[in-house]
């Protein structure tokens, strides 16, 4: 059986056309890394398995989205912040708010709401939490103090019922960040278009999470591959996008 190189190729690829969401319609990707073996952290951490050409193109598809969603704990180990205008989102960004909101899953609401992540969020681009029906009353009052708020579901988020609901508030592209029990539970719903994931040429084994991080699916998505892009000064990093095959 013959196969064929796909990277490295010659000839450049501009990553904003590469990774353009589709012009109309709710759109949720995820962008994730895991290190060659699998793990989607080191140390606890994501950060510790990318590079500059990562670091690029997760604000690439940052500026891309109208939404970030990201899970209660990931905003807790990671130091989350809401985005900041970045000058080369301008061209990306034209008719839309200065940078994607901020949407944080919770069903406990345990934020802390003074953080900067509620308070130094762009006045365009509010900070957005998502609960259940069965989050606390006294905490649901003080989210909607700071933050707007998507009641959805009764025990867990109903993220087909919440994604909507973003995008019925003119926030269609939905950029997934994690953490990876967040994203397990949004492949569940059947929720997730598009999977991007950078491919890390480290091993770090242990006891850390894949990318996916959650009872096995109900029936395994089948997934196709859209592209494949390496850096050529991070040689060794890969850069996957994967679409379900039934988009």
């Amino acid at each position: 059986m013959l196969m064929r190189r796909l990277s490295p190729g010659p000839n450049p690829v501009d990553p904003a056309e590469a990774y353009a969401y589709p012009p109309e319609g709710l759109w949720v990707r995820a962008n994730m890394i895991a290190s060659a073996d699998g793990a989607a952290t080191l140390e606890g951490r994501s950060g510790g398995l990318g590079g500059a050409a990562d670091r690029h193109l997760f604000m690439l598809l940052r500026g891309l989205a109208d939404a970030i969603v990201v899970g209660a704990g990931t905003v807790r180990a990671e130091g989350y912040g809401p985005p900041r205008p970045d000058p080369a989102w301008k061209p990306l960004r034209a008719g839309r708010s200065s940078t994607p909101a901020l949407v944080i899953v919770s069903r406990t609401l345990d934020l802390d709401f003074a953080s900067p992540a509620f308070t130094e969020a762009a006045a365009d681009a509010p900070t957005v939490v998502l609960t259940t029906e069965r989050a606390d009353p006294d905490r649901v009052e003080a989210a909607r103090r700071a933050a707007e708020v998507i009641v959805a579901g009764e025990d867990r988020v109903d993220f087909p019922a919440a994604f909507a609901r973003l995008a019925d508030a003119g926030r269609p592209r939905v950029l997934c960040e994690g953490g990876p029990r967040v994203l397990a539970q949004v492949a569940a719903a059947g929720t997730l278009d598009e999977l991007c994931l950078t491919l890390s040429p480290v091993l770090g084994a242990g006891p850390a999470p894949r990318v996916l991080d959650g009872p096995a699916l109900p029936r395994p998505e089948e997934l196709r591959l859209a592209h494949v892009l390496q850096a050529p000064e991070e040689e060794g990093f890969l850069f996957l996008r994967y679409v379900r095959r039934s988009r």
